[in-house]
């Protein structure tokens, strides 16, 4: 392996017009032997030329050959990565001081870490979807493995991939994605943590999340039909993560 300490995995789409203040935020926080691994799919405005522009060696960008969805560019940043600590991030948001240690901290217990969110305009924690109320995690729960992964079926848990990182260990069994996950690659990641039992809450906030009307994840209700959909999907996620714990050291190796 390289020596790449931490690597921001980020997948773009047309985000210019919030892509700056982004990046400042991250590279800010970044020293000379940590990267910024960005998977593009498919921009047609200035998102790319602005990456290119920074010339700035942490800073890697790849375009996708055909368009892969944000899940399917967040996969493939994450497969292009080489540090030791993955920590993802959204196009849009802004990173508050100190989120990088304050992950990687939490990961020397745990191979994948979450912390909370609210919102950049007012600092406020999101609202529930369900009750209305703020909408947060506490590091009291995050041994609660069994009743997380029935938070996450239910939807009532806000585990946010910008808001998350993982161990490199982690990724021989969250990649490859599964291919029927269209949507909610930090659920994924979250209900693998959970199944293996190494995921750690944090009570820190680490994203000041943009709210607009273009974010890849709405906080809109969704009808019945999605929401049986995705439900579904939950459920075949957890088994699948539940096979990729049991099946062999030498064949996850291959």
């Amino acid at each position: 392996m390289s020596a790449v300490r931490v690597s921001v995995c980020m997948a773009t789409y047309n985000g210019a017009q919030y892509l700056a203040e982004q990046v400042d935020s991250i590279l800010s926080q970044l020293t000379d032997d940590d990267e910024l691994v960005v998977v593009d799919d498919g921009s047609t405005d200035a998102t790319v030329a602005m990456l290119e522009a920074l010339e700035d060696p942490r800073v890697s960008v790849r375009r996708t050959a055909r368009n892969l969805g944000y899940v399917g560019a967040f996969g493939e940043a994450m497969a292009a990565a080489r540090g030791e600590y993955l920590v993802l991030s959204d196009q849009d948001d802004v990173w508050p001081a100190g989120r990088v240690e304050v992950l990687v901290a939490a990961l020397s217990e745990a191979e994948v870490a979450v912390g909370n969110v609210v919102d950049l305009e007012h600092r406020r924690p999101l609202p529930s979807p369900v009750r209305r109320t703020p909408w947060q995690l506490s590091s009291s729960t995050s041994r609660q493995h069994r009743r997380n992964l029935l938070r996450i079926w239910a939807g009532v848990i806000p585990y946010f991939g910008s808001a998350m990182a993982l161990r490199r260990s982690a990724l021989e069994r969250v990649l490859p994605l599964p291919s029927y996950l269209g949507e909610s690659h930090d659920l994924w990641i979250a209900t693998v943590a959970n199944v293996d039992g190494s995921i750690r809450h944090l009570d820190d906030v680490v994203v000041w999340r943009r709210l607009h009307e273009t974010n890849a994840s709405s906080s809109r209700p969704r009808s019945v039909g999605p929401v049986l959909r995705a439900r579904l999907m939950l459920l075949r996620l957890a088994v699948e993560a539940r096979r990729r714990r049991s099946r062999p050291q030498q064949m996850r190796e291959r």
